[in-house]
């Protein structure tokens, strides 16, 4: 199942937050979002998932109008973790992951020996087993985080959408969390802090400036030190890992920036 974002355009109270913004998520790809804090990530994914509606431009959800699709249709195959946790009621981490099998059941209808085999599964690939009796309002802010990804797992849908996911998590949880993002197989776009977690992780980046893509494709090729001067104003040694083989970042103070330059 695949994503697509087609000259998508988004203002608030007449400024203009998103520019024409394409980006297309393939068949179990891992596509990152990358960018400076206000340069339009979470406002772009929200767009994607229709919490805000754009002014103009197109979602396509497996190549289908996002905005003519039933909310259900939609919950069956796209999941959400966003930055925040909004949850009204103090549910136990038990009841708030069950949430996820909600499209799949009719009005009323109660968990069936499935649901809870679902569930439990759910709740052991996010490491959270242990805290199915807690109440989600005692947990850390990391937890609770882990226990918005079980949700959206037990909500077995085929495209995830993350909003800085590793936000809150110490460093073996964020290992831990895009690990198993990564092995799901799954559609995934997921706005990203990390640059060391987005080169190592995704199969291609998006990096938006001020509402616009303003470069795309795969870590290589878009974490380079012009880039990373240019719209995040910081110097960085890029090498390759032996080990991963991917890109990853040393960031320099400005004062030893021509070392970072010539080489």
């Amino acid at each position: 199942m695949t994503l697509e974002a087609k000259q998508l355009s988004f203002s608030i109270y007449d400024e203009r937050i998103l520019h024409e913004v394409s980006i297309q998520i393939k068949e179990k790809q891992l596509v990152g979002l990358i960018g400076p804090n206000g340069s339009g990530k979470s406002t772009l994914l929200k767009n994607m998932y229709r919490l805000l509606k754009p002014e103009s431009g197109t979602v396509l959800l497996n190549e289908q109008d996002i905005l003519k699709q039933s909310s259900k249709s939609i919950a069956k195959n796209l999941a959400v973790v966003s930055q925040e946790t909004p949850v009204l009621f103090d549910f136990t981490v038990h009841d708030l992951v069950s949430m996820g099998r909600t499209p799949h059941k009719k009005l009323l209808e109660l968990d069936q020996e499935q649901d809870f085999r679902i569930v439990a599964d759910a709740l052991l690939q996010t490491g959270i087993s242990h805290l199915e009796k807690r109440s989600f309002s005692s947990l850390s802010g990391g937890e609770k985080k882990r226990v918005m990804v079980a949700r959206a797992l037990a909500q077995q849908a085929k495209v995830l959408i993350l909003d800085e996911p590793t936000n809150h998590l110490d460093i073996q949880h964020q290992l831990q969390l895009m690990d198993l993002i990564q092995t799901l197989h799954l559609t995934v776009v997921a706005a990203l802090h990390d640059l060391n977690i987005a080169a190592m992780y995704c199969d291609q980046i998006y990096v938006l400036q001020n509402g616009r893509i303003v470069c795309h494709g795969t870590p290589e090729e878009v974490l380079t030190p012009t880039l990373l001067r240019e719209v995040f104003h910081v110097f960085a040694d890029i090498q390759i890992h032996p080990l991963t083989g991917k890109p990853y970042l040393t960031y320099v103070p400005e004062q030893f920036a021509k070392k970072v330059n010539q080489s």
